[in-house]
């Protein structure tokens, strides 16, 4: 589908979805403001990946990353291949011997933390020099190597050497509150080793072995694999080696096939599956020997939908809320994948609307997820027990009640879905009150019709950029005044309103 076909798509829906009137009675949703309370820690926006570590240097990712933190809660970011040789670390004179380099480490560090965001490091991937098969090349348009290292005395003195510049320039104190990965998705193409799960063990000891050696306090795990996998063997060698390991890491995206993540045929719809595989996963870390460590699922996004290019679409709102939803409880962080379209691993960008991973399309233009990460950020931290399925119910601090609703309808249905009206009925509030709604749909946080009407810019000028966010941008929250204790909000197909009522 070409991109002004994709566009079309997205202009006929939201035409579709604007004019259809609402097919069904309303809704009726209680909620009691006095029932039970759980912890609600905003798992899904403390932490986000990018591309890989040389990008953090450049302005755009700059920019994206300040406005990601400060809109949107981002703490952590995760990217690849900080070893990589476009990076420097790691050389050997003429006599084989070792030479380092950290200059463009503190320069990628310094960025983040000036910026209020701790890097999760990621330990990929190996050094040219230091690889034991230097053909082992993935296909990435970075070209980075995935072997094993060529001598483990090597690999050893390398990480002992960078957790020790580390502590050397940013403190312990600090240090200890980063996270250390060890590498990316071993299980697949990103790892050379053979057989794969035996030597990325190899690798992991070492390298966990080797942080803890210069400080105990460094915090390290794994195995980072790719569809939820390994968990149950990387925990039992762990244990039985006595490998150091503070929390356990994997991915799952929506896209992955039922088979490959859960190894059954189940028909599992997308939109339910990285819930489902964090469900397994948890289970499994409860299971075994270590079964109160962290689970940090540090690769995911909503589904993707091939060439209607969800990720540009405001249904990332509605699919983030649901599973914001979903997976309470069972996940300390997850990293949405990723925060930016500064990203290369199919080269450079072609054109905004491409169906990037990010918030942020290139050349800074605010796509609907950036606006619906944004609005789900205005959540309280207390969940309040309620059985409905397509909202949730939370308290601030302020004592203020935040409510997001959703109507999510898979986007290859887009089409025949129907806007949805809900009726809260609110007990434990006076009657009378009034609240305050924001919303992400087609007319709310959309830069696509304005993109369109500009026709379709591969390459947008600045002016034009700003065109598009001050076409997007959130208008201020609309008062609605409840009927009694009784409030009706309409929700086109694929639409996230955020209602708040606020503390007297």
């Amino acid at each position: 589908m070409s991109l002004l076909s994709k566009l079309t798509f997205a202009i006929l829906s939201f035409a579709l979805v604007s004019s259809a009137p609402t097919q069904t009675p309303a809704e009726v949703l209680p909620i009691d403001t006095h029932a039970a309370v759980t912890p609600l820690p905003h798992f899904w926006e403390t932490m986000f990946g990018s591309g890989r570590a040389i990008l953090s240097l450049r302005d755009g990712y700059r920019k994206d990353l300040r406005d990601v933190h400060d809109q949107v809660g981002m703490r952590y970011v995760r990217f690849h291949a900080i070893l990589h040789d476009e990076v420097g670390v790691y050389d050997e004179d003429e006599k084989g011997q070792a030479v380092y380099n950290f200059s463009y480490v503190d320069q990628i560090y310094d960025g983040l933390l000036e910026r209020g965001v701790r890097p999760f490091v990621e330990i990929s991937f190996m050094p040219r020099k230091l690889a034991s098969n230097k053909d082992a090349i993935h296909p990435f348009w970075y070209k980075q190597n995935v072997s094993p290292p060529k001598d483990y005395a090597k690999w050893d003195a390398l990480i002992h050497a960078f957790a020790q510049h580390l502590i050397d320039r940013y403190g312990i104190d600090e240090v200890s509150q980063w996270y250390f990965e060890v590498w990316n998705e071993p299980n697949i193409d990103f790892w050379a080793g053979n057989p794969k799960q035996a030597t990325y063990f190899e690798l992991y000891d070492h390298t966990a072995r080797s942080l803890k050696a210069v400080n105990p306090r460094l915090r390290v795990g794994g195995p980072a694999t790719a569809a939820a996998h390994w968990i149950p063997e990387f925990l039992a060698h762990t244990s039985q080696e006595h490998v150091p390991v503070d929390f356990v890491s994997t991915h799952g995206y929506a896209d992955d096939s039922v088979e490959d993540m859960f190894g059954t045929h189940e028909d599992i719809p997308m939109r339910d599956r990285v819930c489902r595989a964090i469900q397994k996963v948890h289970g499994e870390i409860a299971n075994s020997p270590s079964p109160s460590l962290p689970l940090f699922w540090t690769e995911w996004n909503v589904p993707s939908y091939g060439d209607l290019n969800a990720r540009d679409n405001w249904y990332v709102g509605a699919a983030l809320a649901k599973d914001i939803h979903d997976c309470d409880g069972q996940v300390n962080m997850m990293s949405y994948w990723t925060f930016d379209d500064v990203f290369e691993e199919g080269g450079v960008v072609q054109d905004p609307f491409h169906g990037g991973f990010g918030l942020i399309a290139a050349g800074g233009i605010k796509k609907p997820s950036f606006y619906g990460f944004s609005l789900l950020h205005e959540l309280g931290d207390e969940r309040l027990a309620n059985k409905a399925d397509d909202i949730l119910v939370t308290r601030r601090k302020d004592g203020a009640i935040v409510i997001a609703a959703w109507n999510l309808v898979d986007l290859d249905h887009a089409a025949q879905g129907s806007a949805k009206t809900v009726q809260l009925n609110f007990e434990g509030i006076d009657s009378g009150r009034t609240a305050t709604v924001q919303r992400i749909d087609a007319e709310h946080g959309n830069p696509l019709p304005a993109y369109l009407a500009m026709g379709s810019p591969r390459y947008p000028t600045q002016t034009q950029i700003a065109k598009l966010n001050e076409a997007s941008a959130l208008p201020a929250p609309t008062k609605e005044k409840l009927s009694g204790r009784t409030l009706k909000i309409t929700l086109p197909v694929n639409g996230l309103a955020i209602i708040t009522i606020p503390t007297r």
